[in-house]
Parts: C-alpha cells; sequence; structure tokens
C-alpha cells in the first residue's frame, strides 16, 4: 500500500512532468490541431466526461482522432469512423497530448488505470471498482502489459494490481515500458475492431 510521502511526490512530479511537457510538445500540439481540423473539422478536441479518483467525473480532453457519427453517410461505428489519418494519431499516442492539461489539473496522473466510460462504473465488481482508488493516468500497468490485446477482467485485474503494489519504481517502469510500446505501436486495437470492444461486465455473481 502506498504511503503519504508517495502521494504527495507523486503529484508534484505529476505537475512538473506534465507542465515542461506541455511546454516542450506546444509546437507538435499546434501542428496536430491543424491538422485535425483540416482532415477531420472542428472541433478539434474530442471532450468526454470520464470517472476519476473515488468515481468523481472530469473532461478528458483529446485530439479528435474520429469523424462524427453520421447516419445518413454509413459512419457509426468506431471503424467507420476512424480515418487513416486517425489510426496514425493512436499509433503514435499523439492524440493523448491534450490530456496532459487533465494532469495538470489534478484529474489525472501520469501514471494509473485508464480514465473509463462513466457507464461502465455499474458494471465493475466490488474488486475490479478498487480501481477508482487512484487517479487515473495517461498510462498505466494495463497498457504496456498487452493494452488492447487483452481482455477486459485482465485489464481490470492489473489496473487493481496497480493500486496495490503503486511506488515510484513501478511508476518509472511503466513510463519506461509505455515509450517502448509507442515505438512499436502495440496493441493499438483489439482483434477484430478499429479500437476495443465495449466492457459489458464480468459473468461473476459478486457485482455491485
Amino acid at each position: 500500500m502506498a504511503s503519504k510521502p508517495y502521494d504527495l511526490a507523486k503529484r508534484m512530479l505529476d505537475l512538473v512532468s506534465a507542465s515542461v511537457l506541455l511546454v516542450l510538445t506546444s509546437p507538435i500540439q499546434l501542428a496536430v490541431g491543424v491538422a485535425v481540423a483540416a482532415k477531420l473539422g472542428r472541433p478539434v478536441l474530442f471532450r468526454q466526461v470520464r470517472p476519476g479518483l473515488h468515481g468523481r467525473s472530469f473532461t478528458l480532453i483529446k485530439f479528435r482522432s474520429m469523424k462524427d457519427v453520421d447516419v445518413t453517410s454509413g459512419l457509426v461505428t468506431d471503424a467507420e469512423r476512424l480515418t487513416r489519418f486517425g489510426r496514425a494519431l493512436r499509433a503514435t499516442s499523439l492524440d493523448e497530448l491534450p490530456t496532459l492539461v487533465n494532469v495538470v489539473r489534478g484529474d489525472m496522473s501520469m501514471v494509473g488505470p485508464r480514465p473509463l466510460l462513466i457507464a461502465y462504473l455499474t458494471r465493475y465488481t466490488p474488486e475490479q471498482a478498487r480501481r477508482h482508488e487512484v487517479r487515473p493516468g495517461i498510462t498505466g500497468l494495463a497498457q504496456v502489459s498487452g493494452r488492447n490485446d487483452i481482455d477486459w477482467d485482465d485489464k481490470l485485474r492489473l489496473d487493481v494490481e496497480y493500486v496495490d503494489t503503486r511506488g515510484l519504481r513501478l511508476d518509472a517502469s511503466i513510463i519506461w515500458r509505455t515509450l517502448s510500446s509507442v515505438v512499436r505501436r502495440e496493441g493499438i486495437s483489439a482483434e477484430g475492431h478499429a479500437t476495443t470492444h465495449e466492457f459489458i461486465g464480468s459473468d461473476r455473481g459478486d457485482r455491485a
């Protein structure tokens, strides 16, 4: 179990590193924003309410990587809405750069369980719901252990494993492995899906 000194040190490291990265990546973000506007139109940013620490909601910010839903044009599913340009954004994780603002605000951490959908909150087992005992992260143990290549039960198990074993050494390891995964473009989408399939809930009967 992590200590208060760790939580304080992690928050300070998050604030400093995210602030520095926001400044360093600002030219890249400007270029990506212009490209998104040209390729996908406006708005440039994707905003969606997600559950954070203790399940409290916040607004996640990313670059858009999909076209808007348009039934008349046949743009409904993720596969139909995700363009080659959008796939490139996701593969390089450039779509995640604006999320650094969430880290600075304290909504998120650099490392932690990924923030999922509000609708999933009622679908977790009590054990799986423990993933919300920490701030969600831009990257996490599940992401460096297969990302979208592993099933939901394994993802959520790894999220809880991170909650129980978190520390600065593990955080540093996850960040290093994340950089390696991005370079190799691993686990970008689940097999047979443009992104990943919906979490319906575990089959076990211990769900709250």
